[in-house]
Order: structure tokens, then C-alpha cells, then sequence
């Protein structure tokens, strides 16, 4: 059973939820900074009207300014009943003339009509100075007069934390909104995967049928895929299947005989009749190791085209090795065998140890059912495709049964022996690498068998050797 992995339905909504909430930070952030520029203006507006009243009252006399600020001037401020307010007024002899003496001005530079405003710090506390001038003209005296007014900043900041909270407020609750509908949609969108869960485990497990189900666009391709595994997985239990049957048929005829055989000898009495029995006996032992062998490389022929990953191999050298160990030293003929090999190296995709099990199929089955006086191997490049092919001077299979013989437990028409798996073990070989089992005769008239091998194409791994 495979271990599940984190969900996908809270892996949507925490992804999500992290999403609203960094946005719900960003937003609140922005609506303190917005929070604070407001207050700034509304207060700042106060602030300078606060100035602008007390320079309309400054007046002039003989050889002097005079000032007197109206109370006016501070009742709008001292709403903020927190906040603290200082002024000073500077006659054009740099003079206090009224308020503190050690406020500073805002001003940089000359004066001039236009307020000017800073934040900064007085006795302590963090203010907001907003400086003007007025020019006097009068008997005796001309010049800027500058009045400058500061006010703590608590009503300020209390005003853009109010204005803040209402609005992180606002955005929590519609996050929250948007949170709920989010959980509210995933769920919506996941159905189609717990509708193909349900299709799926309401399945006989013999059923492996492709899934058919209406499913949104971007749960079509899991589908596409289950189906393809389904249809892959059929494929290969139809395969086993057909293998088991077959092998089962195949195995119970020579173990029926092999018993037979056992009966009788173990009722005969007779010396020559036993010496008989038991050669039949060794026969019929040597053709159920023989159906066996090729039971077990059919199976790992099969086994192998699934599982093992084609890689660059040189032909010649395998070849030959299959050439010489497959050949019997004690044959009952005399037989030629000859290896020719048009080049040193012949390098094909495939994989090594089903390039080897084929080749000593061809082999053993010539040397079987033909091959009186000759065998001889051939390694050749035809264009674009390699060629190793097999000739001996037996008879060969008839031309008409040619299409029929690499079909599994099918023998051909002269042979008595043998499971007749040999060849289609052959066949489904080159059908995974891409190849051909290829049956003709050469011009001298000899039967021959070839395997035909797409070329690899040249680049890396020109020089690597064999194993």
C-alpha cells in the first residue's frame, strides 16, 4: 500500500489562506502608511490655519511689532485634549516676541508667505512645526515677522491607528469571506477526483477495462494515464496468462509420457526391452529440460523487454562468443562452422544478455533440425540497419510456413520434436529493439535466418568496449 502524501484539499486551502494573509499584511500595512499621510493632512491643515491666525495679528507701531494672538487660534487644536501645542512669534530684529524662546522654526532658508512644515522634537516630545512669514511695513520698521506653531503628534497617531483597524477590519472580514468561499470552491473542484475514486473502487479487480467518466479538462489527463496503465496492465496479465496456459499444455504432454514410460519399465521384465524403455525414458527427460529451458527464457525474454533499458552494444563480439559456446564439441557430424564478419565492431541499441538468448536459439536450432555440413554466422551493415545472419545447407522451413513458425508452440511441418517456442522467442526480441526476424535463401541456395538490427546512431561510446 502505498503512503499518502500531503492532502491535496489542505495543501489548496493553506496555500491559499497563506496567500490571503500575507495579502491581509500587505493591505494593512498600506492602510497604516494611507492612515498616517490623512491624519498628517488633516491635522497639518490645522495646524497652518492655527499659523495664518496668529500672523493676521501682528500689527506694527512706531519703532515696533506687536502681537496678539488670538484665542481662536489654539481651540481647534486643543480639541486634541492629549496633545500639547507651543508657538513663537520672531519680530525682523530675530526677537521673540511672543510664545517660547527656544522653539526652532521650520524654515530653511530666506523667508517667505508659503507655510513650511516639519516633524521634530521639543522638550521631548515628537511635534509637527509648521512656520509662515508676514511681512511688516510700518513708521520706523520693515521686515518678516515669523510665526511658528508645534503640536504633539498623539491625536495624529490616534487617529491613523483608528483608521487603520477599521480598515484591517474590513479586509479581515472579507479574507474571511474569501476564505470560506475558497473552501467552499476547492471542494466543488475536487468531486470529479472522488467521483473517479468511487468509479474506480465499485470495480470487479478482474476489470480492467479503460475508465469512462466525464471528468473537467485538467483531471482528463490523470484518466488518460490510469487507462494507459489499465491497458498496459491487461496487456500483461493477458500475456501471463497466455504463457501459463501454454506452458501448462505443453508441459503436461511429455510428463504424461515420462509417467508412461515409468509404468512400463517399472512391469518389464525383459533386459532388452528395459535397455529400450530407458533410452525412450532419457529422451523424453532431455525434451522436458529442453521445453523447460525455453519455457524460463521466454519468460525472462518477456520480462526483460519491460523492465531492462536498451543500451549501446557491438554485435560482433556477442556473436561470436554465442557462435562458439552454443556449438557442442561432441556432435554426431561432422559440421563447418565459420564466423564472418564484414566489420571489426557493428553497434545496434539493445540489450545484451535477450541479443545473446536469440542468437542461441538460431544456433541450437540449426544445428537441431539442419545444418548437415555447414553453419556459418554473417555480420553485415545493409544502410541503415545491421544484419546477422545465420546459413547452414539443411532444408530449411518450407516458404509457406514461414509467416506461421514464429508464432509460439507452432513446429513446422517435418519436425517431430522440439516446443516450438524457439523462433517466437526470436521474434519477440526483435520486435522490442525495433528489428525483424528475417527467413530467405542466399544465392548459393542456402536456407537462411537473419536478424535485422537498427543501426545506433554514431556519437558517444564509439570506443567502449564489450562486457
Amino acid at each position: 500500500m502505498s503512503a499518502s502524501g500531503p492532502s491535496l484539499y489542505r495543501r489548496l486551502i493553506g496555500v491559499n489562506a497563506l496567500i490571503l494573509l500575507v495579502g491581509a499584511l500587505v493591505l494593512g500595512w498600506a492602510a497604516w502608511l494611507y492612515a498616517r499621510v490623512a491624519a498628517d493632512e488633516a491635522y497639518d491643515r490645522l495646524l497652518v490655519g492655527a499659523a495664518l491666525q496668529i500672523a493676521e495679528s501682528v500689527a506694527t507701531e512706531p519703532g515696533r511689532v506687536t502681537v496678539d494672538p488670538p484665542i481662536s487660534a489654539f481651540e481647534t487644536l486643543a480639541l486634541a485634549t492629549d496633545d500639547r501645542i507651543f508657538y513663537r512669534v520672531i519680530d525682523p530684529a530675530g526677537e521673540t516676541l511672543s510664545g517660547q524662546d527656544d522653539l526652532a522654526t521650520a524654515r530653511v532658508g530666506r523667508p517667505g508667505r508659503e507655510p513650511v512644515l516639519a516633524d521634530g522634537t521639543y522638550r521631548g516630545f515628537p511635534v509637527r512645526i509648521v512656520t509662515m512669514g508676514r511681512f511688516v511695513n510700518g513708521p520706523g520698521i520693515a521686515g518678516w515677522v515669523e510665526v511658528t506653531v508645534a503640536q504633539t503628534l498623539i491625536a495624529r497617531l490616534e487617529l491613523a491607528r483608528d483608521l487603520t483597524l477599521k480598515s484591517i477590519g474590513l479586509v479581515l472580514l472579507m479574507s474571511l469571506f474569501a476564505l470560506v468561499a475558497l473552501v467552499v470552491a476547492v471542494r466543488i473542484a475536487l468531486r470529479p477526483l472522488r467521483e473517479v475514486q468511487a468509479a474506480i473502487a465499485a470495480r470487479d479487480p478482474k476489470d480492467l477495462r479503460p475508465v469512462e467518466i466525464a471528468v473537467p479538462r485538467e483531471v482528463a489527463t490523470l484518466i488518460e494515464s490510469i487507462n494507459h496503465f489499465l491497458g498496459r496492465l491487461a496487456e500483461r496479465i493477458g500475456g501471463m496468462e497466455r504463457f501459463i496456459a501454454d506452458a501448462a499444455h505443453q508441459i503436461r504432454t511429455p510428463i504424461t509420457a515420462l509417467a508412461g514410460q515409468v509404468d512400463l519399465l517399472s512391469a518389464e521384465t525383459r533386459a532388452e526391452r528395459r535397455r529400450a524403455q530407458m533410452a525412450r525414458m532419457r529422451e523424453r527427460i532431455e525434451e522436458l529440460g529442453r521445453l523447460t529451458h525455453q519455457l524460463l527464457s521466454h519468460a525472462m525474454v518477456i520480462h526483460r523487454r519491460e523492465v531492462v533499458e536498451l543500451e549501446r552494444v557491438d554485435l560482433v563480439p556477442i556473436a561470436r562468443t554465442v557462435l562458439a559456446s552454443a556449438v557442442p564439441l561432441s556432435l554426431d557430424r561432422d559440421i563447418r562452422v565459420d564466423f564472418d564478419a564484414e566489420l571489426p565492431s557493428l553497434f545496434v541499441r539493445g540489450d545484451r544478455v535477450s541479443i545473446g538468448e536469440v542468437i542461441t536459439n538460431l544456433v541450437h536450432n540449426a544445428i537441431r533440425h539442419g545444418a548437415p555440413g555447414l553453419l556459418r554466422m554473417e555480420l553485415r551493415v545493409d544502410g541503415d540497419q545491421a544484419v546477422v545472419a545465420l546459413v547452414d545447407d539443411g532444408p530449411g522451413i518450407p516458404e509457406a510456413e514461414w509467416s506461421r513458425m514464429i508464432q509460439p508452440f507452432i513446429r513446422g511441418a517435418g519436425s517431430a520434436d522440439g516446443s516450438g517456442l524457439g523462433l517466437a522467442i526470436v521474434a519477440d526480441v526483435m520486435a522490442a529493439h525495433g528489428g525483424r526476424l528475417v527467413f530467405g535463401r542466399n544465392d548459393e541456395g542456402l536456407f537462411t535466418v537473419s536478424l535485422v538490427f537498427p543501426l545506433a546512431s554514431a556519437g558517444a561510446g564509439q570506443d567502449e568496449g564489450t562486457a
